[in-house]
């Protein structure tokens, strides 16, 4: 027998979580550096996954098969495409930075002796979300994948509400009760998808009999298994809009600014760089692997949609006044970018897609995390308080600046390659869309240089005077970041042949192919 390196990909960080909260209380220290240790563990057996999978191979590799819940066709089905390789390999290479970053984010404030140990607490909900989104990724089970894809909201309904952001202006009873809104407001938006998506996850059962996604399309490939029009549709609506809550898609999206100003800056990045991605994901897994006729069809709506998420989210950005909640409404932006390349119904758009949740989960993690050494300085989420950072904290200022550009997809670093195929392939098919996406690009320079404009530069105000620049720790977080970008941003290569095989089974999935050129290209 195998070993069951999947598996084990999920489960160290959830047995890290164990070993974390079993720390004593006074050890706080070295219940950091034994989630962070278990962590890298886990970054190990991804890079391992990322080595051992084959572009050129079957679709879903290294996989593992157990009968579960016999009696109701359930079974333990785990497998891995180019897609999710690229996103557990995010995944894991983003979750020990944020722990580095928010390294003292959960250490107990001077209020005299606490029961509880809030910080053990927070290093192991952390590996418990970890756990969960892998499994997400690598469940070929449709009622496994709503498993975990539900179970993730604990350990994050904890963190946002448990872990927020002492940075506030109201005082600290206000700040409490703004987090556990936040919390309550992201949990009960992400149910309500939830018990959507199970109604759906039943019916789908009822016409198919089976909750393997593997059989379920063979199925629909030799015609065995024929879904009536109607229901279809009605089935893809009950995914769909579970994933969009996720995404999260215009209007399902007033969840996430709320849930990133009320977190840490690390919590934040782990909602939008990475269990967000999961919503993305599923689009692709899922609605057009499942339901290929229905996909077709929503396919002019959901482009709307994801259009007005695109200059929506961008205009609110624009006029934002906490630093948090722009990087949150840039996200809902970059989202909108993520969701018409998918349904652009191209190999591009796919591609790009693909790609850009990628890019977008490294650009977005440098830029949060930065913000929150930044704000952590000041004790401040406004950008009026911020002014000359630049000339106090120049290392940190140059760093923002190039999260910053890489988040209005300056050429040459990684976002831009794939807002670019985006595009790119949305026009091939829709130029309409395409053409009025691109004024996406224009807001997102305004919003970001203004945001550095009014933070970074001008006088020196007295509050900034004496903040220090990035220390080592802090250094160690963004300089691989920045590197990375940089490097996908010549040469993407590597993301793109691991993910174009199946972004073409995809296609092939919701039968289509790209449209021809309207001028050969001279021979």
């Amino acid at each position: 027998m195998s070993f069951p390196l999947l598996t084990a990909t999920a489960v160290l960080p959830a047995v890290g979580a164990v070993a974390t909260a079993a720390v004593p209380a006074a050890r706080r220290t070295a219940a950091k550096w034994l989630a962070l240790a278990f962590s890298l563990g886990t970054l190990a057996l991804a890079a391992t996954i990322l080595v051992r999978f084959d572009p050129g191979g079957a679709r879903y590799q290294l996989t593992e098969s157990h009968s579960w819940i016999a009696a109701f066709g359930v079974r333990y089905d785990l497998g891995v495409d180019g897609i999710a390789v690229a996103l557990i390999g995010l995944t894991a290479l983003l979750v020990p930075f944020v722990m580095l970053a928010g390294w003292h984010d959960a250490d107990p404030l001077e209020t005299g002796s606490r029961r509880w140990r809030p910080t053990q607490g927070f290093f192991a909900l952390i590996l418990v979300l970890e756990a969960m989104v892998i499994l997400s990724f690598e469940a070929t089970d449709v009622f496994l994948f709503y498993i975990f894809f539900e179970a993730m909201l604990i350990p994050l309904y904890f963190l946002i509400g448990g872990f927020g952001d002492r940075a506030h202006e109201h005082g600290e009873k206000t700040a409490s009760t703004q987090r556990s809104y936040a919390a309550v407001k992201f949990l009960l938006y992400n149910l309500a998808g939830g018990l959507i998506m199970l109604a759906a996850v039943i019916g789908l059962y009822v016409v198919a009999g089976s909750f393997s996604l593997t059989e379920i399309a063979q199925a629909r490939a030799d015609g065995s298994l024929r879904m009536g029009t109607g229901v279809e549709r009605w089935l893809f609506l009950g995914f769909f809009f579970a994933f969009a809550v996720k995404a999260p898609l215009w209007p399902l999206h007033t969840w996430l600014p709320n849930a990133m100003q009320e977190s840490t800056a690390p919590v934040a990045v782990l909602i939008t760089a990475v269990v967000d991605k999961v919503g993305t994901f599923a689009m692709l897994r899922f609605c057009l692997q499942l339901f290929p006729e229905a996909s077709t069809w929503a396919t002019p709506v959901v482009l709307v949609l994801a259009l007005i998420s695109i200059i929506y989210g961008a205009l609110l950005a624009v006029g934002q006044r906490d630093i948090k909640r722009l990087i949150a409404y840039a996200s809902i932006s970059h989202f909108g970018f993520i969701i018409m390349g998918i349904f652009a119904m191209t190999s591009q758009g796919q591609s790009g897609a693909t790609l850009y949740m990628v890019n977008h989960g490294l650009s977005t993690a440098l830029l949060m995390l930065i913000a929150g050494f930044l704000i952590s300085r000041r004790g401040s989420r406004l950008i009026a308080d911020y002014g000359g950072v630049q000339k106090v904290a120049p290392v940190l200022a140059g760093t923002f600046l190039i999260g910053g550009l890489a988040t209005l997809s300056l050429p040459g670093l990684a976002p831009f390659v794939s807002e670019f195929l985006v595009l790119v392939g949305t026009f091939t098919r829709h130029p309409v869309i395409g053409i009025i996406a691109t004024s996406g690009i224009v807001l997102a320079a305004l919003y970001t240089l203004v945001l550095y404009q009014r933070t970074m530069t001008g006088p020196v105000r007295k509050e900034v005077s004496a903040m220090p620049d990035l220390r080592v720790r802090e250094l160690v977080v963004v300089a691989p970041l920045i590197v990375l970008l940089i490097f996908l941003g010549v040469y993407p290569k590597p993301v793109t042949d691991i993910v174009n095989p199946a972004v073409q089974q995809t296609m092939s999935d919701v039968h289509q192919t790209d449209p021809k050129p309207e001028v050969e290209a001279a021979k």
